[in-house]
């Protein structure tokens, strides 16, 4: 990272997609991954850092339960599942960080949370008094009432309007991959990974693909790049990393790891409802 040291940051939101929390033979919940993350997040809080979670995975859990082994192809389906499986996703963070002193809250959103002005102010202060009170803002999607889950991609771009809207200064998105390639790595052997951006331009958006790597997620690397071009001009370094160890997490701190940094240049222009009117 370019940031001299771990103080340097003091607010940071970490983002982990469905697919980093799932057995990618079964689909299943990986609880030891979930345990891990849970420790993870609450040494970088013994630290002294805030740390907020964005997670999806309300539908994989619920795929689970009710014995779906396909996704579901329906929108009535997916609510349906989210709503079973979100009440288990919550109680296994809160089961987890309870293991490591740490109390988790549950924030759920859509778009027309962000977009109305009232709405958007009762989260930020939701989310204010639960880092004052110690509390890690558990976030997801409100996927049972939610229709926009092609927008916010996987909660890429959620992730990255929630380190806007609470002023944190680094974004982690964990991801399948080790981060943004030259091309697509499981096409081209020569694709080589990008290990610092400072700015996202078109060069850069012309080496994406929208594929997304499994049938799990929804999002490919051009939301993520969607979401590191809203938190870099929001003032937010930005990294995307490899889920799949999630001990990744405290490497990263250390500046010794594998991924790609995006550089914050703060844009006063920047307005967060211009990234929702589409």
């Amino acid at each position: 990272m370019e940031k001299s040291n771990t103080k340097d940051y003091k607010r940071v939101v970490i983002k982990i997609g469905s697919h980093s929390l799932v057995h990618g033979e079964t689909g299943k919940v990986d609880y030891i991954k979930m345990e891990r993350l849970a420790m993870e997040l609450s040494d970088l809080k013994n630290r002294g850092i805030e740390v907020c979670l964005v997670s999806s995975g309300a539908i994989a859990v619920g795929r689970q339960l009710m014995g779906f082994d396909h996704r579901p192809k329906t929108l009535p389906e997916k609510q349906a599942l989210a709503a079973v499986g979100q009440a288990r996703l919550m109680s296994l963070y809160q089961r987890f960080f309870a293991e490591f002193n740490q109390k988790a809250g549950q924030v759920l959103m859509t778009k027309n949370t962000m977009l109305n002005n009232v709405n958007r102010k009762n989260v930020e202060n939701t989310m204010a008094a639960m880092f004052a009170m110690g509390v890690i803002p558990v976030v997801n999607e409100n996927d049972t009432v939610n229709t926009y889950e092609v927008e916010f991609g996987d909660n890429d771009t959620l992730s990255a309007l929630v380190s806007s809207l609470i002023g944190a200064d680094l974004l982690i998105i964990l991801t399948d991959t080790d981060g943004l390639y030259t091309a697509d790595p499981r096409e081209d052997a020569d694709a080589e990974l990008i290990r610092k951006v400072e700015r996202i331009d078109e060069k850069i958006m012309a080496m994406v693909s929208d594929v997304p790597g499994s049938d799990v997620g929804t999002g490919g690397m051009s939301t993520k790049l969607k979401a590191a071009r809203i938190a870099t001009r929001a003032g937010a370094d930005m990294i995307i990393a490899n889920g799949g160890d999630v001990s990744i997490l405290h490497q990263i701190f250390e500046n010794h790891y594998k991924g790609t940094y995006f550089a914050a240049h703060y844009d006063e222009d920047f307005d967060l409802l211009d990234e929702l009117e589409v």
